[in-house]
């Protein structure tokens, strides 16, 4: 597509969005309060074309990736979707409750009261990532439509089978109205980040995230941006290796790493670098006892990927330093068809300019680091631009608790990777670089309502009471000088 051609096709794809986007505005105005009986059936309409769907998405994504375990989609794509649908329809007449709130003395005695309710904002936007599909749609979609919304979707065009059934799904289940889903390339992205939504969420890389917020500030649309990062794993003296790097490598080949939270280098005590090497080859070849023909082991996405994470290696390569592949049925790689599968591979002490130790990973390569004193990992974490989250493994509770407190990330996991985003009442966001705002749970339902303050006034003249109102006289001096007391 040429210049002109891709212009075009950008002003195309925004006046359609444009009119999805006046349609489902104008549905919300008329409908005026969203009810939780609403909320509900629009929530259980999620889960029911999820479930409807799951064999045409297993099979959309495996065809995407060229090799996803139906295992895994089921668990972390699908599954992952329904359950905070599920969570939501159980707690979403507690979180639409009004709040009250404390009022101000004299305010209170005189029967003045507080309250905070939760307003839907009207229209989402949400931008999928393709890493998991379809849980990154229906997840924040959860608390999108717990909060009382609509809402458009732009699911990635790395993933297009995903993102065919993705719309088959919406469309089958809600209106246009409800919910619509916009494919397409960067033009459809750049056109759809670029609406006057009520807000947006964004999930992916912090490149591209930059772009977004610039063009939702055009139209000042508040946004979450659930970006990433290299999440450490720290391993301390205490902890127990095998046990450790059993749950480690399983995080980092879980889709073969293209996870946001996937631990993206390890620190560990010099003196048991080859005890965590052993360890991490023995996890992996007790999970994989092949790798190149075993649709357990799921694919790089696309072949841009995969040249980015071989040249990766290709540079340590170059600079002369240790690549150890754990590849237990010592399959080569080279000659594989139709696939972009790489062996996770540890990368023992990189050096630091290296593209491995710059750059968020996004597969299954493992860089690890190593420290004589604790003191140094916590020096070496706050070195870096703050990740979407930090893992320590061990026993040692002085460790954790400056690990903890010392630096900032996202989220935390202990003697885990990855699993407090299972954590449907754990809020779950970035920092800095990682991110901005959260979601999941009342947090979720919070990001996405609009949280009004209300105040009713007493029976009483207040004003003149307190001598707010001319003429001035001695109550004035009198809450003139209760008010200026140090």
């Amino acid at each position: 597509m040429n210049a002109p051609e891709q212009l075009q096709a950008q002003t195309d794809a925004e006046e359609q969005m444009r009119a999805a986007l006046q349609a489902q505005r104008d549905a919300y105005l008329k409908e005026g309060v969203v009810t939780a009986e609403t909320r509900i059936d629009r929530l259980q309409r999620g889960i029911d074309a999820i479930i409807k769907y799951q064999d045409k998405a297993v099979d959309a994504l495996n065809t995407d990736f060229t090799c996803r375990p139906r295992e895994v989609t089921l668990l972390t794509d699908l599954g992952a979707g329904i359950a905070p649908m599920k969570h939501a329809i159980k707690h979403v007449r507690k979180w639409m409750k009004p709040e009250k709130r404390p009022t101000m003395f004299p305010f209170n005695l005189m029967g003045g009261r507080s309250r905070v309710e939760y307003q839907p904002l009207g229209v989402v936007g949400v931008i999928a990532p393709w890493n998991f599909p379809i849980n990154m749609v229906f997840s924040p979609l959860a608390q999108v439509l717990a909060a009382g919304n609509r809402a458009m979707i732009k699911p990635s065009e790395f993933t297009p089978a995903t993102s065919e059934v993705i719309s088959e799904m919406i469309a089958d289940a809600f209106s246009p109205e409800e919910i619509s889903v916009f494919t397409g390339g960067p033009e459809v992205g750049q056109a759809f980040s670029s609406l006057p939504f009520d807000h947006m969420i964004f999930t992916g890389a912090t490149s591209i995230a930059r772009h977004i917020l610039a063009a939702a500030s055009q139209n000042l649309v508040p946004v979450t941006l659930e970006l990433g990062g290299k999440s450490p794993v720290v391993i301390s003296r205490s902890a127990d290796v095998e046990k450790s790097l059993d749950r480690i490598m399983f995080g980092k080949t879980m889709n073969a790493g293209q996870i946001c939270l996937a631990p993206d280098y390890l620190l560990v005590p010099e003196e048991k670098l080859n005890e965590v090497i052993a360890a991490a080859q023995k996890a992996v070849e007790t999970m994989y006892p092949s790798l190149l023909d075993n649709p357990a082991y799921t694919s790089v996405v696309n072949e841009r990927h995969f040249q980015r994470l071989n040249g990766y290696l290709a540079e340590v390569q170059e600079r002369g330093q240790k690549l150890i592949p754990i590849n237990p049925a010592n399959e080569d790689f080279s000659t594989q068809q139709g696939t972009f599968k790489i062996p996770p591979t540890l990368i023992p002490e990189p050096a630091e300019d290296m593209k491995v130790l710059e750059d968020e990973i996004f597969g299954p390569l493992l860089p690890i680091r190593t420290y004589s004193n604790f003191e140094e990992t916590i020096d070496y974490i706050n070195s870096k631009p703050r990740p979407l989250a930090a893992y320590y493994f061990g026993e040692d509770k002085a460790e954790e608790e400056a690990l903890t407190t010392r630096t900032t990330s996202g989220g935390m996991c202990i003697n885990d990777v990855i699993m407090h985003v299972t954590q449907e009442e754990l809020p779950f966001g970035g920092v800095g670089p990682s991110g901005m705002g959260a979601y999941h749970g009342f947090k979720g339902f919070q990001t996405f309502s609009h949280a009004k303050s209300i105040y009713t006034q007493a029976k009483l003249d207040v004003a003149k009471l307190g001598g707010l109102k001319p003429p001035f006289g001695k109550s004035t001096e009198s809450s003139i000088k209760m008010q200026m007391k140090g």
